[in-house]
C-alpha cells in the first residue's frame, strides 16, 4: 500500500498553494491512502485559552468546505481530525473519506492538553474513550490523535487487535519534534503497526512554531521517511503483511497472549 504523510501550513494562502502541490504529488506517486495533519483546514485557534464562539463555527465552516475537497485526492483514502458539533459537545473528530462511501467518523480525541498555547480543554470536550479499529480498504487502522500517541496502552491494544497502521494527526512545535519522533517509533515497536502523522507547519510571526516533519515509521521502529521544508509530503510502499508478521515477534508476541 503506498501512503502519503505531508506537513501543511494553515494559513489561506498557503494552505491553498500547497493543497494543489499535494494533489499533484499523490497523483503522481498514486497513494492510496493519505494522511492530513489534525484539523489541518483552520488556522489554530487554541493558541488562547478563552472560547470564542465565533472562531470555533468558523472553524467547522471551513472544514465543510474543504471536505468537499477531499475528492480531489482520490481514488487515494484520506485520514485526518476536524472540529464538529454532535449533540450539543463540540469535538475534535477523527475521520477517513474514501471516493465510495464517502465521509466516516472514526474516533474522538480524548487526551487533550491545556497549556500555553495548546489550550485545546478549553474549546471542546474529551471524546468517549473509544479506540477502535477501522478498516480502510485492506488496512486495518487506529486512530492515536497528537497526544493520544503518548497513551501506549492503546498502541499495545491496537497490535493486539490487528492493526496494521496507526495513524497520528498532529499540531505539535517545532521545538520537540525530536521528542514526538521517538514517540512514533515507540508506538511502532510496541504495536507491532507503521506508525504514520503529519502535522502542521509555521514560520516566521506565527504565535505557535508548528515544526513539521510527518513520518512513516516501520513496525520495528525504522524511520522509512520524514517530511521537512524542501521535501512536505513524503509517499512510501508499506507492506501490511510485514505489520501482521511483526505481532509474532518481540516484543509484541509477549503481550498478544
Amino acid at each position: 500500500m503506498k501512503v502519503t504523510v505531508c506537513e501543511l501550513n494553515d494559513r489561506p494562502d498557503e494552505l491553498a498553494r500547497q493543497w494543489e502541490e499535494l494533489v499533484a504529488h499523490v497523483k503522481n506517486q498514486r497513494s492510496e491512502l493519505v494522511l492530513l495533519p489534525e484539523m489541518p483546514f483552520c488556522p489554530w485557534f487554541s493558541e488562547t485559552p478563552v472560547f470564542e464562539t465565533a472562531v470555533w463555527q468558523s472553524a467547522v465552516a471551513a472544514h465543510d468546505l474543504w471536505q468537499v475537497r477531499l475528492a480531489e485526492l482520490a481514488p487515494a483514502i484520506v485520514l485526518s481530525t476536524r472540529p464538529v458539533n454532535r449533540e450539543a459537545q463540540r469535538l475534535n473528530e477523527g475521520f477517513s473519506w474514501e471516493q465510495a462511501t464517502g465521509y466516516r467518523a472514526a474516533h474522538h480525541k480524548y487526551y487533550l492538553p491545556n497549556e500555553e498555547g495548546f489550550w485545546e480543554a478549553s474549546w471542546y470536550s474529551r471524546g468517549d474513550g473509544g479506540f477502535n479499529p477501522i478498516q480502510c480498504g485492506a488496512a486495518r487502522i487506529g486512530f492515536e490523535i497528537c497526544t493520544e500517541l503518548w497513551s501506549f496502552e492503546h498502541a499495545l491494544l491496537y497490535g493486539k487487535e490487528g492493526v496494521h497502521i496507526i495513524v497520528t494527526p498532529r499540531a505539535t512545535s517545532q521545538a520537540t519534534s525530536d521528542k514526538w519522533l521517538v514517540g512514533g517509533r515507540a508506538t511502532a515497536v510496541v504495536s507491532g503497526a507503521y506508525s504514520l502523522s503529519s502535522n502542521h507547519v509555521s514560520f516566521g510571526s506565527d504565535p505557535v512554531h508548528f515544526g513539521g516533519q510527518g513520518w512513516v515509521i516501520g513496525p520495528e521502529g525504522e524511520v522509512l521517511g520524514l517530511t521537512s521544508q524542501e521535501r512536505p509530503f513524503v509517499t512510501i510502499e508499506i507492506a501490511l503483511e510485514v505489520a501482521e508478521m511483526a505481532k509474532r515477534t518481540y516484543p509484541r508476541y509477549i503481550f498478544g497472549r
